[in-house]
């Protein structure tokens, strides 16, 4: 490691995680989903594949298991499930981001190096006057006054070094009406012409999250291009953490907008991810969107952010918590906070699909299968349990017989907790529910989704079960449900039921990293 560029407040950082970290043995954790080396653990970060790894940068707080002055963590890995950790890499150790350093983005440069491009929060300057506007935790506390500025730091995938030019985009490139205040999260991506675009989020006048689009030749340079898109009031109210990228001949625009109204079996959770799709004109800079969807419709999912991989594949990560649950996190623990399994993205009938990366097949230790089991009560199959499992349910009308009421699947299940997702034909919805896992907090359990396609019955359900999570990919990964539980791990037992008869095939596959 070189120190030799360290402040002392990263310092201070790389001596607490390693001291953290070496309190937290394997067991405690995951077994294949990101958590922090210690600490807290939010958004992903400069998702990146960089010097032969994948990347993954995150808003990070190595003292403590909660939320406070945000530096960034940083881990590698080579297939997407096993990560190693790195050196913290940027501490609010600036004028330029004291505040914290919040979330960004990474890209390689010509020279082959890797810059990062965060936002910083910058004090205001004392003549400017006070605002009513400032920086606030997500909890709602007032912070000290604070414009938000994008940043960078230029390294070789270990050490990063903030340029001595900083802030790249300043507070003096918005256009007029702009909170300067509301400022962030810069998304680089290339464009057609070679150049580079970064997208950051801004707030309007009028308390609504707009896309911005800055341009640079070598991403030292910045200029403003023009607005992306302007939230009309459909999604929220501020937006945060951007992307924007092609995908089977579309173009989508990812956003987490605050404060999210439902509609329908639609935006449930307040704060989401939702995804656009449409066209998009290089050089007039308008993106069109034709449809939007949720990307995430279970309880613990914001903050998407998109690589393009080597192979081509377009994968995306999220962080597996929300704002709205984290006091779901025990009050004891030495780390807080997890990303999802990466997964591979693409555009099929209309939707946004996605799956778990096919590179957990590698870590399949065993396979219990199943084909043509009647459910009417309540069964358990020998050998399917576990919780560390890649479990797939293909569901089935019984022949001649009345589609089935309703079907229903428990995990992390022993004599007092259990997990369940559950299906009623009749309606189309799909419900996971957590409320008996364990928990002590009476917070947001449920969530639900419209899966109309399937009211004939005919189901397929794939659950990614960790240690501490579950994530659920319903018919081929059209919807994804993500949810993190804290049932003791030994509490492995799965079951199935049928309100009716239902006709189901079932493959357990055992996952050792």
């Amino acid at each position: 490691m070189n120190t030799n560029n360290c402040s002392p407040m990263l310092l201070s950082a790389r001596r607490a995680e390693a001291e953290g970290m070496g309190r937290i043995s394997p067991e405690e954790r995951p077994a294949f989903h990101l958590t922090p080396p210690t600490g807290w653990l939010n958004d992903p970060n400069g998702f990146s594949f960089y010097d032969g790894k994948y990347h993954q940068f995150f808003q990070y707080n190595p003292y403590a298991s909660h939320w406070d002055k945000m530096h960034w963590g940083h881990a590698v890995t080579d297939d997407l499930l096993k990560w190693t950790y790195c050196p913290a890499v940027l501490a609010p150790d600036s004028i330029l981001d004291e505040g914290g350093c919040f979330s960004g983005s990474a890209v390689e440069l010509e020279d082959g190096r890797q810059l990062l491009m965060y936002t910083g929060l910058t004090p205001v300057p004392e003549n400017c006057g006070s605002s009513e506007a400032g920086a606030c935790d997500p909890a709602g506390q007032k912070a000290p006054e604070y414009y938000q500025v994008q940043n960078i730091a230029v390294g070789d995938g270990r050490d990063y070094v903030k340029y001595e030019k900083n802030p790249v985009i300043g507070s003096d490139m918005l256009p007029q009406g702009l909170d300067l205040h509301e400022f962030r999260d810069p998304k680089i991506i290339p464009l057609k012409d070679g150049s580079y675009g970064v997208l950051t989020v801004c707030m309007g006048k009028d308390g609504l999250g707009r896309v911005l689009l800055f341009q640079s030749s070598d991403c030292f340079s910045w200029n403003f291009a023009g607005e992306l898109y302007r939230n009309d009031g459909r999604f929220g109210l501020m937006w945060e953490c951007p992307d924007f990228f092609e995908l089977d001949g579309k173009w989508f625009l990812m956003v987490s907008p605050m404060d999210m109204m439902r509609r329908g079996y639609e935006y449930r959770n307040g704060y989401e991810s939702i995804v656009m799709g449409g066209s998009f004109d290089e050089e007039s800079l308008e993106f069109n969107p034709d449809y939007d969807q949720c990307v995430d419709y279970g309880i613990d999912f914001y903050a998407a952010q998109t690589m393009l991989a080597p192979d081509g594949r377009r994968i995306m990560i999220g962080w597996m918590q929300n704002w709205e649950t984290r006091a779901m996190i025990p009050q004891d623990v030495r780390w807080a906070g997890q990303m999802t399994v990466p997964r591979e993205l693409s555009f099929r009938d209309g939707r946004l699909c996605q799956q778990p990366v096919r590179e957990i097949s590698r870590y399949y230790a065993g396979t219990v299968l199943y084909r043509k089991v009647p459910v009417i009560d309540e069964i358990n199959l020998y050998g399917v349990d576990g919780r560390m499992i890649d479990l797939d349910i293909t569901v089935h009308p019984a022949e001649d017989e009345p589609v089935y009421r309703y079907f229903v699947i428990r995990f992390a299940m022993n004599e007092e907790h259990y997990s369940e997702a559950m299906y009623s034909p009749d309606t189309g919805i799909f419900l996971i529910n957590r409320e008996n896992s364990g928990t002590r907090k009476g917070l947001m359990h449920q969530q639900s989704c419209l899966v109309p396609e399937s009211m004939d019955g005919n189901l397929s359900v794939r659950i990614l079960l960790d240690r501490y999570s579950f994530e659920i990919f319903i018919n081929d990964g059209r919807y994804a449900m993500s949810a993190v539980i804290y049932t003791d791990p030994s509490a492995d037992r799965i079951s199935f039921r049928a309100g009716g008869k239902a006709v189901i095939d079932v493959a357990k596959r055992e996952i050792k990293l």
